[in-house]
């Protein structure tokens, strides 16, 4: 892939900003929104649990989330991101947001009970940091449910449930989902129990 095209793909999905950002956001609420409301179902959330939503983008997921959980965070190394996410999450009372990144969430130890990302762990520039920062965020049997679009992983899914199980988690499933819509691409997904 030349530079260029990885500039533009990094300011249109990797760190959203300007212009193409916005149109990046727009692709992931449209393209994604399935996907993400799959994937909070599929977390069986409960209104005690707090939440993390590692890349949550324009924020489908996190409102998702928000409706079953007590507290949700939204985590993302874009500020525009986070904005449309906010505008999106707006009265939304137990939704917080802060800049960071999979290997840098901010939040102290063992302080989430569900860790999700949607089609951002192919954008993390070290997968085994993040794996290791999600472990130390989830409570002893917390879950992290996972999916990204199966074409754009650096590896395969049973390489990725590989590098999870070496993060020291357990009871891992994964599985292939075809949402629907026309923008909607095939996804990887797994679900994971931090070892204590």
């Amino acid at each position: 892939m030349s530079t260029s095209l990885e500039q533009v793909l990094d300011r249109a999905f990797g760190h959203p900003r300007g212009v193409l950002g916005r149109v990046g956001g727009w692709l992931m609420a449209t393209g994604n929104a399935a996907t993400e409301r799959h994937v909070v179902g599929v977390a069986r959330l409960t209104e005690g649990e707090t939440v993390l939503v590692i890349g949550p983008g324009p924020g489908v997921g996190v409102l998702a989330a928000a409706a079953k959980a007590r507290r949700v965070i939204g985590v993302d190394p874009s500020a525009e991101m986070l904005e449309l996410c906010a505008e999106r999450c707006e009265g939304t009372a137990n939704v917080e947001l802060h800049l960071g990144s999979a290997a840098e969430t901010g939040l102290e130890d063992a302080s989430a009970d569900v860790v999700i990302s949607v089609n951002n762990v192919q954008l993390w520039p070290d997968r085994a940091a993040g794996f290791a920062e999600v472990r130390r965020v989830l409570r002893p049997g917390g879950k992290l449910v996972l999916s990204a679009h199966e074409k754009w992983l650096p590896v395969s899914r049973h390489e990725l449930a590989a590098e999870v199980t070496g993060a020291g988690f357990t009871d891992l499933q994964t599985w292939v989902w075809e949402p629907p819509g026309p923008l909607a691409a095939r996804a990887a997904q797994l679900r994971a129990i931090r070892v204590d």
